[in-house]
């Protein structure tokens, strides 16, 4: 920790803003989730719902207030906003549906494809196949970036092999990190890799609402974004805080994750949320050594499910030595080996959602005025 940078500091900093109500901020109770971590701060100020946005201004001015303080590196500051006993619902509001207009401006105006690689589970290699997707879509002409919405398990820094922090840009948004041709963030830049986020359902949603919007991700073809596992609070923010081209599930073969990944498909139903593909992970196991095949986990499960829900199957992708080893290392198998059989793979799922993306868009297209 910076010497003389401790929470009580931050608190006696926070008193200098007044609530609406004329009650100092940092002694007013509303403060949580405050950590203070090598001159990086992070908190939450809690809010009812119905006054969130009349707190957006505050919430700017403690992050500009923190940000002057010695010794402070990088500030975080977001709304929780939670009505007494009420969950959100899952249901996209009217005007985020496809087709309408945002009432508010949309922070990924210049992304042309925003699309969620979700699980219903975790230890199935999402995230290892949202970094390879993401490769695969750059390695057929496209601008790719790349967003790690896990906040409590982070995995692109280690994916990717991101080291340092995040530049500021114009207008106080950061600037996406590069790494292999794609642009990145990830809470894990944010934050020391060893803090532990504890925070509730809507600092959740606050926190990815704003790595979209605080992020200058400027013109790109597609965003993909690498969801929690599960069916939850980020998955809720991300559907309604943006226009969503539709999600990637990611499973493996038996029926456990199976099980899971239909629970994936209904929430994003749920949301409106179209089901771009179906991607069955660690189909089977190549060993090293004779190069034999073996299904540890079962056969064709995936595939299976997804002719029955009527989805698209993206394809298959082997458990391999070798990318198990790539990303672990932070050159991902499509970086270290771009020419080899399961980069091959990865180029026709990447193919595939192409497709489909363009096929959906096709109807749009035709109904549109000329």
């Amino acid at each position: 920790m910076t010497a003389g940078l401790d929470r009580d500091r931050i608190l006696q900093a926070l008193d200098a803003l007044m609530l609406p109500d004329g009650v100092p901020l940092g002694a007013s109770g509303r403060v949580a989730g405050l950590s203070v971590e090598g001159g990086r701060v992070s908190l939450a100020i809690q809010t009812p719902a119905d006054q969130a946005a009349a707190l957006e201004p505050l919430r700017a001015r403690a992050e500009a207030h923190l940000r002057a303080l010695p010794g402070v590196e990088r500030v975080l500051v977001v709304l929780t906003a939670e009505a007494a006993g009420a969950k959100p619902q899952a249901k996209a509001p009217p005007s985020l549906k496809p087709g309408t207009q945002s009432q508010k401006p949309d922070p990924l105006a210049g992304v042309g494809h925003v699309i969620a690689v979700a699980s219903g589970k975790g230890g199935v290699g999402k995230s290892t196949t949202a970094v390879n997707l993401a490769l695969a879509l750059r390695g057929q002409g496209l601008k790719v970036g790349v967003l790690d919405a896990d906040i409590y398990g982070p995995s692109l820094p280690t994916l990717l092999g991101l080291h340092g922090r995040p530049a500021a840009g114009p207008g106080r948004k950061l600037k996406p990190m590069q790494a292999h041709g794609l642009a990145a963030m990830s809470m894990g830049v944010l934050v020391d890799p060893e803090t532990a986020m504890v925070w509730r359902g809507p600092m959740i949603m606050s926190a990815i609402t704003q790595m979209m919007a605080d992020v200058d991700w400027g013109a790109l073809d597609v965003l993909v974004v690498d969801m929690p596992p599960g069916t939850g609070d980020a998955q809720l923010a991300l559907a309604q805080g943006t226009r969503l081209a539709g999600a990637v599930i990611v499973s493996t073969p038996q029926d456990l994750s199976l099980i899971d990944a239909r629970r994936g498909i209904t929430m994003f139903g749920k949301v409106d949320v179209p089901i771009l593909g179906l991607i069955e992970n660690m189909a089977h196991f190549i060993c090293p050594d004779c190069g034999s095949r073996h299904a540890i986990f079962g056969d064709g499960g995936a595939e299976a499910e997804a002719a029955r829900l009527g989805v698209p199957f993206l394809g298959a992708v082997p458990l391999t030595m070798e990318l198990r080893a790539a990303s672990d290392s932070g050159r991902p198998l499509l970086v270290r080996d771009p020419d080899g059989p399961v980069a091959a793979m990865f180029d026709q799922i990447a193919g595939r959602l192409r497709a489909g993306l363009d096929a959906r868009a096709a109807p749009n297209a035709a109904r549109a005025p000329r």
